[in-house]
């Protein structure tokens, strides 16, 4: 059922719903298509069997009834394993369900698998799992971005029509782009982190991977809204999101293209070229479009870079070997089982940021660093609403060049790091925003903008998006040899 691969979900729920096929042919068939292609792309640590994945769904009603799709390995699945794509937990089996899985079985979703991703999220081109790389659908020899990497695979070729990932720092939107999807990063606290293994507990947020404005919008409605179980929940009630997607924009809409980063150092000109007619398609759409400057995105990277580390630092330190994960047996004493669990147990690019994070919490230095980085986030949070009282969203690329090859950025970690440049802002502001496909390269390798909203602006962004969406082709195009 080739016919299925790159279908929507509205277009399966109208299948389903017409009886043109069951939903254990379309598991079957999603399925099929990871058997086939896994082993190349890389997308998934695991896939589940037939009958234990329609055992686990709680109903067959619902609004992602009988749809298949992935979540990324650091989300909680009940008696399924989520390693984190790392060895120190690489026989964990969840005992619970994250709330969000939670509210995708009590709507009918069934869950394939697990997707791969870089070691505790740590990474911005999903080559640092302790496992084996995701890889570009349209170009096997490149990355398709971090850390998110195996679940926006996995939606970009076919396999399933959305994933769940995660973000801290841009890491649902960065492979979206990179790979010619669909992805959310929702406003800090309007999906539950409970069953989200952490990173960098204040930036960590689960996000959506789609291929469509619409199906994102419909997998929001899921699993938003208020979870007592988080603390850091915002009290908001689920509602639907996909109400209002007409293909037409607000009258009146104000958008801020965010000029620091269309002219910044080192900005391919088919990406600058790319995002320029996004900002024509806009304009002929009815909406007043205005030059921005963003003062604070220099000092957001560096902020970004010491607050996640700090947090990370944090909470890794709970994976010692003494109450779950791995344990080094061959240890002596107390301190060399700590020492040589952690060791063996993360992989390098865990350690160095470990490293980094416990050395700007320490005493001496939190002050020069992790107090001071708090006070920019504190910056660019008032900026980020003083731009907003003069416009309604800001649109901005994802990246400053499309996806880079394998290998490319490993000795150059610095590098690595700043493909976040454009996104991590965004994290530290707490706002939600959405990676769209706007365009390809010269050598076929897609393009993606962002838009940006203020907090709880949703609706908005889908709005928007879905109305650029509707004028351009950039979402029916699928990676050749796919179909």
């Amino acid at each position: 059922m080739s016919s299925l691969a790159f279908a929507t979900i509205t277009e399966l729920k109208q299948k389903l719903a017409n009886k043109e096929l069951s939903s254990r042919e379309l598991l079957e068939s999603s399925i099929a298509r990871f058997n086939r292609y896994n082993q190349e792309l890389g997308a998934a640590l695991e896939v589940f069997d037939v009958e234990s994945i329609l055992a686990a769904s709680t109903t067959t009603q619902g609004l992602l009834a009988a749809i298949p799709g992935i979540i990324k390995d650091n989300i909680c699945i009940k008696n399924r394993i989520a390693s984190c794509a790392s060895k120190i937990l690489a026989m964990y089996r969840a005992t619970y369900d994250a709330t969000a899985i939670t509210r995708l079985k009590e709507q009918g979703a069934l869950l394939v698998g697990r997707a791969n991703m870089d070691e505790f999220a740590m990474g911005s081109s999903n080559e640092y799992s302790a496992y084996y790389p995701a890889k570009n659908p349209w170009d096997l020899s490149r990355v398709p971005g971090g850390s998110s990497g195996g679940s926006i695979v996995s939606v970009a070729a076919g396999l399933v029509p959305w994933a769940l990932g995660s973000e801290t720092g841009g890491s649902v939107r960065l492979p979206a782009a990179y790979c010619g999807i669909v992805g959310l990063k929702p406003t800090y606290g309007l999906v539950s982190r409970y069953g989200l293994i952490a990173y960098a507990s204040s930036l960590d947020q689960i996000g959506i991977a789609t291929r469509t404005v619409h199906d994102n919008a419909l997998v929001l409605s899921v699993i938003a809204g208020h979870d007592v179980k988080d603390s850091s929940s915002a009290a908001t009630v689920q509602k639907d999101y996909t109400l209002g997607l007409d293909g037409k924009l607000p009258t009146g809409l104000r958008i801020g293209l965010i000029d620091t980063m269309l002219h910044a150092e080192g900005m391919d000109p088919e990406i600058q070229h790319a995002v320029e007619q996004t900002q024509a398609v806009f304009t002929g759409l009815g909406a007043h479009v205005k030059r921005i400057q963003l003062k604070t995105l220099d000092n957001a990277t560096a902020a970004y870079f010491i607050i996640s580390r700090a947090e990370a630092a944090s909470n890794l330190a709970r994976f010692d070997g003494v109450r779950y994960g791995y344990r080094n047996k061959d240890a002596q004493t107390l301190n060399q089982m700590y020492e040589e669990t952690r060791h063996d147990g993360f992989g390098f690019n865990v350690r160095t940021r470990i490293l980094v994070g416990n050395y700007v919490l320490s005493v001496g230095h939190a002050g020069d660093f992790y107090q001071n980085a708090k006070k920019v986030q504190a910056m660019i949070r008032q900026e980020i609403a003083d731009i907003f009282s003069e416009v309604d969203v800001l649109l901005a690329p994802v990246t400053a060049g499309p996806a880079f090859k394998l290998g490319e950025c490993m000795e150059n970690p610095l590098q690595m790091d700043l493909t976040d440049y454009f996104t991590g802002f965004v994290n530290l502001a707490g706002i939600p925003a959405i990676s769209i496909p706007c365009g390809f390269t010269s050598t076929n390798l897609p393009i993606g903008f962002q838009l940006i909203g203020k907090h709880f602006a949703e609706d908005l962004l889908f709005k928007v998006a879905h109305a650029y969406e509707q004028q351009t082709p950039w979402h029916t195009k699928h990676p050749i040899g796919l179909e």
